[in-house]
């Protein structure tokens, strides 16, 4: 069983700072107690050994399986997943200088079961003012139109975008209909003065950066 400290996880997070904290030490003070059967402890090592070995988000249902847990404490640690993943990756109030300072924002992506696309909206610091998803499940990414992807561009006033999706398969190669799509994004924007600075692919494997792998489709030389 992982027991990273003597002192207990609330004492340690106000004496040491969370970052201090391992993964069940967090997870514990997330379910606050245990039940009849087992200790809070038992309980968040459980939980961080499926959290470690799944390959993507766990549903409610992956979570009640651990015995003890019950519906109340699965929820809410369904809940603090999906807020981390919302909110908590990677502060919005950063400047994005490089892809990878945008990554954490978009970790939500990485476990879907489904393909997501995602805008990003930049002001004129090259901060984060909108991370929208335009389409869930859609096969092919072709058949999203200039008007649909750049429409929160526009209501945020957007300054600059950036498009990220996610291949739950894993690979990190782009696609021809990626590639399509990205040439498309980019003589839109283009034509409304609001460049597409990048277009990510995100997935459980790592992330890539097109305008990395594939300049010429952003005006640049090879």
């Amino acid at each position: 069983m992982e027991r990273c400290a003597e002192k207990m996880p609330r004492e340690r997070i106000i004496l040491e700072g969370v970052e201090k904290l391992c993964d069940s030490e967090l997870i514990s003070v997330v379910l606050g107690s245990g039940s009849s059967r087992k200790s809070v402890f038992e309980l968040a090592n459980e939980l961080s050994l499926l959290l470690k070995r799944s390959e993507k988000m766990p549903s409610l249902d992956d979570l009640v399986k651990v015995s003890g847990l019950g519906m109340v404490k699965a929820c809410q640690v369904l809940a603090c997943l999906e807020l981390s993943s919302r909110f908590l990756l990677g502060g919005r109030g950063a400047p994005v200088t490089t892809p990878s300072d945008l990554v954490p924002q978009l970790a939500f992506l990485k476990n879907q079961g489904q393909e997501h696309m995602v805008c990003v909206c930049l002001n004129g610091a090259n901060r984060v003012v909108g991370v929208h998803t335009l389409t869930v499940g859609l096969a092919n990414q072709t058949q999203i139109h200039p008007r649909e992807a750049f429409h929160w561009a526009i209501h945020d006033k957007a300054v600059a975008v950036i498009f990220a999706h996610n291949h739950p398969s894993g690979t990190l190669q782009a696609s021809p209909e990626d590639l399509c799509t990205t040439q498309k994004l980019v003589e839109a924007g283009r034509i409304l003065d609001i460049p597409v600075l990048d277009h990510l692919i995100i997935s459980h494997e790592g992330w890539g950066s097109l305008k990395s792998s594939h300049p010429q489709y952003f005006g640049l030389p090879r």
